[in-house]
């Protein structure tokens, strides 16, 4: 009879230790699910940084409704951009996006000179440009590109019968006869281009 109960108390403690064994397994199981893995895998960070940033909801801090993260690329503008150079286009939807009142942007024309024909000029149209509301949102415009001057490649701009450097200059133009050729109506915005845009081009905030 001893023997019997002598017999059976490893079996008893084997199963005991599988026991442990299982559980400890199991909570490591638990655990891994509950944190992230490091993978060795290079593949696993390719989706995040190819994918197209989108506009996403952010849960507020504090009480408030939530808000939407800005994309990273800008969208069209409302330029007629077919034809323009890809600092040109950058200057356009840069406006554009600063801008929203912006209603109308004039790209590529005929004229004597080679900014418009070649896609290195843009035409900002301000609403209602001789009121003061339209002074002050076409000096907000001039403003904020000559700000913007090394990154869109202003080589000048134009508004209000006055020629704008970016290095600070500025030049009083003799009176062509009109609102529009004396740029009182509308922000001339020439670049240096920088080449026409190849299939696929984004443009960065």
């Amino acid at each position: 009879m001893g023997r019997h109960a002598l017999a059976k108390t490893p079996r008893r403690s084997l199963a005991s230790v599988t026991a442990g064994v299982v559980s400890a397994a199991t909570l490591l199981a638990v655990g891994a699910d509950s944190y992230p893995q490091i993978s060795n895998d290079a593949s696993c960070c390719t989706e995040v940084a190819t994918s197209t940033p989108a506009l996403v909801a952010v849960p507020p801090i504090g009480p408030g409704p939530a808000r939407l993260a800005v994309s990273p690329t800008l969208p069209p503008s409302v330029a007629r951009e077919t034809g323009l150079q890809v600092k040109t286009i950058l200057a356009a939807r840069s406006v554009s996006a600063e801008f929203p009142e912006i209603l109308d942007i004039g790209g590529v024309r005929s004229d004597p000179l080679k900014w418009h024909p070649h896609g290195l000029a843009i035409d900002v149209m301000i609403p209602n440009a001789r009121s003061a509301a339209g002074k002050a949102l076409g000096d907000s415009v001039l403003a904020y590109v000559l700000n913007n001057a090394e990154r869109f490649g202003v080589n000048h701009a134009i508004w209000r019968q006055t020629i704008y450097r970016p290095n600070g200059s500025k030049r009083a133009m003799s009176d062509a006869g009109s609102d529009t050729a004396n740029h009182f109506d509308h922000v001339h915005i020439a670049t240096d281009g920088g080449g026409y845009p190849r299939d696929g081009q984004t443009y960065l905030r």
